[in-house]
Protein backbone atom coordinates (compact mmCIF):
# COMPACT_ATOMS: atom_id res chain seq x y z
CA UNK A 1 0.00 0.00 0.00
CA UNK A 2 1.74 3.16 -0.85
CA UNK A 3 1.88 6.24 1.46
CA UNK A 4 1.72 9.88 0.68
CA UNK A 5 3.32 12.44 2.40
CA UNK A 6 1.50 14.68 5.18
CA UNK A 7 1.83 18.28 6.38
CA UNK A 8 0.36 18.96 9.85
CA UNK A 9 -0.35 23.08 10.02
CA UNK A 10 0.17 23.54 13.46
CA UNK A 11 2.67 22.44 15.98
CA UNK A 12 1.40 22.66 19.45
CA UNK A 13 -0.89 20.43 21.64
CA UNK A 14 -3.14 19.40 18.85
CA UNK A 15 -0.63 18.55 16.57
CA UNK A 16 0.83 16.27 18.92
CA UNK A 17 -2.71 14.23 19.61
CA UNK A 18 -3.03 14.01 15.96
CA UNK A 19 0.59 12.87 15.37
CA UNK A 20 -0.04 9.93 17.43
CA UNK A 21 -3.83 9.36 15.33
CA UNK A 22 -1.30 9.58 11.56
CA UNK A 23 0.90 7.29 13.15
CA UNK A 24 -1.46 4.61 14.14
CA UNK A 25 -3.57 4.97 11.74
CA UNK A 26 -1.13 4.59 8.50
CA UNK A 27 -1.48 5.44 5.01
CA UNK A 28 0.31 8.76 5.66
CA UNK A 29 4.19 9.77 6.59
CA UNK A 30 4.16 12.69 8.33
CA UNK A 31 6.55 15.28 5.98
CA UNK A 32 6.75 18.05 8.70
CA UNK A 33 4.67 20.83 10.45
CA UNK A 34 3.81 24.46 9.57
CA UNK A 35 4.05 26.41 13.21
CA UNK A 36 4.67 29.94 14.33
CA UNK A 37 8.29 31.95 13.26
CA UNK A 38 9.65 31.20 16.80
CA UNK A 39 8.72 27.27 16.36
CA UNK A 40 10.89 26.99 12.75
CA UNK A 41 13.92 24.44 13.37
CA UNK A 42 11.72 22.95 16.01
CA UNK A 43 11.04 19.20 16.20
CA UNK A 44 7.66 18.13 17.59
CA UNK A 45 7.43 14.40 18.52
CA UNK A 46 10.14 13.94 15.93
CA UNK A 47 9.20 15.54 13.45
CA UNK A 48 10.30 18.68 12.38
CA UNK A 49 9.08 22.42 12.37
CA UNK A 50 9.84 23.25 8.51
CA UNK A 51 7.81 26.29 7.66
CA UNK A 52 4.96 29.09 8.60
CA UNK A 53 2.36 29.90 7.18
CA UNK A 54 3.42 31.82 4.73
CA UNK A 55 5.06 28.75 3.37
CA UNK A 56 2.16 27.01 2.52
CA UNK A 57 2.22 27.57 -1.38
CA UNK A 58 5.68 26.42 -1.97
CA UNK A 59 4.74 23.16 0.29
CA UNK A 60 1.25 22.56 -1.02
CA UNK A 61 3.88 22.42 -4.63
CA UNK A 62 5.94 19.67 -3.05
CA UNK A 63 3.12 17.89 -1.40
CA UNK A 64 0.07 16.78 -1.95
CA UNK A 65 -1.70 16.27 1.56
CA UNK A 66 -2.10 18.58 4.73
CA UNK A 67 -4.52 18.58 7.92
CA UNK A 68 -5.42 21.64 10.33
CA UNK A 69 -3.63 20.55 13.72
CA UNK A 70 -4.38 23.60 15.44
CA UNK A 71 -6.94 23.33 18.52
CA UNK A 72 -10.01 24.89 18.93
CA UNK A 73 -11.55 25.99 22.37
CA UNK A 74 -13.38 29.60 22.28
CA UNK A 75 -12.90 30.59 18.77
CA UNK A 76 -12.94 28.64 15.62
CA UNK A 77 -11.34 32.09 13.30
CA UNK A 78 -7.58 30.54 13.31
CA UNK A 79 -8.66 27.48 11.94
CA UNK A 80 -11.08 28.63 9.29
CA UNK A 81 -8.61 30.47 7.66
CA UNK A 82 -5.93 27.92 7.94
CA UNK A 83 -8.79 25.82 6.43
CA UNK A 84 -9.54 28.39 3.90
CA UNK A 85 -5.26 28.90 2.92
CA UNK A 86 -4.46 25.51 2.97
CA UNK A 87 -7.26 24.66 0.19
CA UNK A 88 -5.82 27.96 -1.86
CA UNK A 89 -2.83 26.84 -1.54
CA UNK A 90 -3.95 23.42 -3.54
CA UNK A 91 -3.71 21.04 -0.61
CA UNK A 92 -5.87 18.15 -0.14
CA UNK A 93 -6.97 17.57 2.94
CA UNK A 94 -7.74 13.84 3.85
CA UNK A 95 -10.28 12.31 6.72
CA UNK A 96 -7.81 11.04 9.20
CA UNK A 97 -9.71 8.85 11.51
CA UNK A 98 -8.03 6.82 14.52
CA UNK A 99 -8.11 2.90 14.42
CA UNK A 100 -9.12 3.16 17.26
CA UNK A 101 -12.82 5.03 16.73
CA UNK A 102 -15.68 3.85 15.32
CA UNK A 103 -17.12 5.29 11.93
CA UNK A 104 -20.16 3.88 11.13
CA UNK A 105 -20.60 2.92 7.12
CA UNK A 106 -23.43 4.93 6.83
CA UNK A 107 -21.99 8.22 8.60
CA UNK A 108 -20.58 11.39 5.98
CA UNK A 109 -17.65 12.76 7.40
CA UNK A 110 -16.11 16.10 5.27
CA UNK A 111 -12.52 16.74 3.87
CA UNK A 112 -10.24 17.79 6.76
CA UNK A 113 -12.08 16.35 9.54
CA UNK A 114 -10.13 14.63 12.56
CA UNK A 115 -11.64 11.75 14.68
CA UNK A 116 -9.55 11.10 18.20
CA UNK A 117 -8.89 8.05 19.37
CA UNK A 118 -12.33 6.19 21.34
CA UNK A 119 -14.66 8.40 19.31
CA UNK A 120 -17.90 6.96 17.98
CA UNK A 121 -20.23 8.71 15.05
CA UNK A 122 -23.11 6.45 14.57
CA UNK A 123 -25.21 5.39 11.25
CA UNK A 124 -26.90 8.43 9.46
CA UNK A 125 -24.66 11.06 11.48
CA UNK A 126 -23.18 14.10 9.43
CA UNK A 127 -19.62 15.80 10.18
CA UNK A 128 -18.76 18.66 7.99
CA UNK A 129 -15.36 20.12 7.39
CA UNK A 130 -12.20 20.68 9.01
CA UNK A 131 -13.62 19.38 12.21
CA UNK A 132 -12.35 17.81 15.16
CA UNK A 133 -14.19 14.65 16.71
CA UNK A 134 -12.09 14.36 20.14
CA UNK A 135 -11.25 11.41 21.82
CA UNK A 136 -14.30 9.21 23.23
CA UNK A 137 -16.94 11.63 22.15
CA UNK A 138 -20.23 10.10 20.98
CA UNK A 139 -22.22 11.45 17.97
CA UNK A 140 -25.08 9.78 17.56
CA UNK A 141 -27.43 8.62 14.93
CA UNK A 142 -28.73 11.23 12.34
CA UNK A 143 -26.66 14.33 14.34
CA UNK A 144 -25.30 17.13 12.30
CA UNK A 145 -22.17 18.59 12.75
CA UNK A 146 -21.19 21.92 11.25
CA UNK A 147 -17.78 22.62 9.37
CA UNK A 148 -15.57 23.77 11.40
CA UNK A 149 -17.00 22.82 14.89
CA UNK A 150 -14.80 20.80 17.85
CA UNK A 151 -16.38 18.31 20.03
CA UNK A 152 -14.39 18.18 22.69
CA UNK A 153 -13.63 15.09 24.89
CA UNK A 154 -16.15 12.84 25.86
CA UNK A 155 -18.96 15.17 25.02
CA UNK A 156 -21.87 13.41 23.79
CA UNK A 157 -24.17 14.92 20.82
CA UNK A 158 -27.41 12.87 20.84
CA UNK A 159 -29.63 11.32 17.99
CA UNK A 160 -30.51 14.46 15.76
CA UNK A 161 -29.11 17.18 17.31
CA UNK A 162 -27.65 19.90 15.26
CA UNK A 163 -24.64 21.77 15.67
CA UNK A 164 -24.02 24.74 13.70
CA UNK A 165 -20.73 25.75 11.62
CA UNK A 166 -17.97 27.33 13.95
CA UNK A 167 -19.68 25.90 17.52
CA UNK A 168 -17.08 24.26 20.20
CA UNK A 169 -19.29 21.56 22.58
CA UNK A 170 -17.01 21.12 26.21
CA UNK A 171 -15.61 18.04 27.21
CA UNK A 172 -18.60 15.96 28.90
CA UNK A 173 -21.09 18.15 28.05
CA UNK A 174 -24.09 16.31 26.46
CA UNK A 175 -26.51 18.27 23.59
CA UNK A 176 -30.37 16.46 23.95
CA UNK A 177 -31.46 14.98 21.04
CA UNK A 178 -33.11 16.90 18.50
CA UNK A 179 -31.70 20.08 19.95
CA UNK A 180 -30.09 22.61 17.80
CA UNK A 181 -27.20 24.82 18.53
CA UNK A 182 -26.32 27.57 16.22
CA UNK A 183 -23.57 28.60 14.38
CA UNK A 184 -20.68 30.07 16.71
CA UNK A 185 -21.89 28.91 19.89
CA UNK A 186 -19.74 27.60 22.91
CA UNK A 187 -20.75 25.37 25.65
CA UNK A 188 -18.56 24.53 28.19
CA UNK A 189 -17.03 21.70 30.02
CA UNK A 190 -19.65 19.49 31.75
CA UNK A 191 -22.82 20.58 31.15
CA UNK A 192 -26.58 19.87 29.41
CA UNK A 193 -27.98 21.46 26.61
CA UNK A 194 -31.59 20.68 26.75
CA UNK A 195 -33.14 23.74 24.71
CA UNK A 196 -31.97 25.52 21.66
CA UNK A 197 -29.28 28.48 21.57
CA UNK A 198 -29.27 30.86 19.30
CA UNK A 199 -26.40 31.64 16.47
CA UNK A 200 -23.49 33.07 18.91
CA UNK A 201 -24.58 31.88 22.44
CA UNK A 202 -22.27 31.02 25.12
CA UNK A 203 -23.08 28.58 27.64
CA UNK A 204 -20.62 28.58 30.20
CA UNK A 205 -22.37 28.28 33.12
CA UNK A 206 -26.33 27.84 34.61
CA UNK A 207 -27.80 30.22 32.10
CA UNK A 208 -27.20 30.33 28.56
CA UNK A 209 -26.38 33.68 27.08
CA UNK A 210 -25.70 35.39 24.10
Amino acid sequence: MSRHGLVLIGAGGHARACIDVIEQRGGFDIVGLVGAPEERGTVCLGYPVIGVDADLGSLAGRHRHAVVAVGQLTSPVLRIELHRRAVEAGFELPVIVSPQAYVSPHAMIGEGTVVLHGAIINAGARIGRNCIINSRALIEHDARVGDHCHVSTAAVVNGQARIGEGSFIGSGSVVRESCTIGAGCVVGMGLAVRRDLADHTRHIGAKPHG
